[in-house]
């Protein structure tokens, strides 16, 4: 059996790494809160369209794949599934509209955490859902020439109940602890139910489920806005190394949860980036081209690329952000920070 301990969360020696990252999100957070409550219309329309990404992402990390325009058509309009995959994807809906509707009314427990296995998986797998594995699991990765190799070995079927009723009470232990980051906490959590594996099937959609609940009831809802999937999606073999290197030992009692937690914060890091930048061009939309890359920089609290203000506004030429970024530098209203293709600008 496994001792579940995260007291090691209030070791005041945590890596500078982790205490940097922590406070650049800390900071990032208060300053989108203040945002979200004076352009309340913006963030609705950034809820909109993450909502979209969320689904097509996790589902795609699990290779369950369709159209954008059948998820768009499932997600947004209600469209019933057409097939297996399509249920997949239904069911991930509306997981996540319940998460993203009702955060505190749920939490880390083994009610709520089958509660939702069961909705993500009652088009799909009616028959198991909600239930934990009668049967062993492993997690295999197929190589190129066919062969699959196990990467891991979770709990077997026999001790999960158990291994997941510790999981729960080590967690309410410390989410009631003040001494403890819940932002910290929430990364190692995490890993320990996907080591365990709970369920036959829906293990890895249902940890990025669990992680934005955990998320959002602390206050850190970017993942609503930012598609935190989506992040994770885009950077997933850095997400898969950094799962093997903190599941290493776990078996033996000896995890190593900062690979993992550090991925978990530079992910949550990146959507609060990315929705400083959206912020920036859904909020000037209506404005002509030029204002719109002024205020695109002039709104950012991080600094941006030439290229990324392209990709903001793909009907603005390059050309015509190369030079608006240069008058704004002559002018003393934006500074340049690095060089060549490294190149941000930042507001003075």
């Amino acid at each position: 059996m496994h001792i579940f301990d995260y007291r090691f969360l209030k070791d005041d020696l945590l890596p500078a790494q982790l205490v940097n990252l922590t406070s650049n999100i800390f900071s990032l957070r208060t300053m989108m809160n203040i945002r979200k409550d004076q352009n309340s219309a913006a963030f609705v329309e950034l809820e909109t369209m993450a909502k979209i990404e969320s689904i097509k992402a996790s589902n795609a990390i699990e290779g369950i794949i369709s159209t954008d325009d059948r998820i768009r058509e499932i997600v947004q309009e209600g469209s019933a599934p057409l097939n297996h995959t399509e249920a997949e994807i239904a069911g991930y809906r509306d997981a996540l509209n319940e998460i993203h509707l009702h955060p505190t009314d749920y939490d880390f427990n083994e009610r709520d955490i089958k509660r939702f296995h069961s909705m993500m998986m009652r088009l799909a797998n009616p028959t198991s859902k909600g239930d934990y594995k009668t049967e062993d699991n492993v997690i295999a990765e197929k190589m190129s020439d066919g062969r699959r190799i196990v990467r891991f070995t979770p709990t077997c079927a026999a001790d999960t109940p158990n291994e997941m009723q510790q999981l729960v009470l080590a967690y309410q232990e410390a989410r009631d602890d003040d001494a403890i980051n819940k932002l910290l906490l929430i990364p190692c959590v995490i890993l320990d139910f996907l080591c365990i594996h709970p369920f036959r099937d829906g293990n890895g959609r249902l940890s990025r489920l669990m992680t934005l609940l955990l998320l959002y009831r602390n206050g850190f809802d970017a993942g609503k806005y930012v598609s935190f999937e989506g992040v994770i999606n885009s950077n997933k073999r850095e997400y898969y190394e950094s799962l093997r290197l903190s599941s290493e030992g776990w078996n033996e009692g000896r995890p190593r949860y900062f690979p993992f937690l550090i991925n978990f914060l530079l992910t949550l890091y990146s959507c609060y980036s990315d929705l400083d930048r959206r912020f920036a061009s859904v909020s000037v939309k209506r404005m002509p081209k030029n204002a719109r890359i002024e205020q695109a920089v002039l709104n950012a609290f991080t600094p941006l690329s030439k290229s990324e203000i392209c990709h903001l506004l793909p009907d603005v030429s390059p050309t015509t952000v190369e030079a608006v970024l240069g008058k704004l530098v002559s002018q003393g209203v934006i500074r340049k920070i690095g060089a060549g293709r490294n190149t941000k600008y930042l507001r003075e």
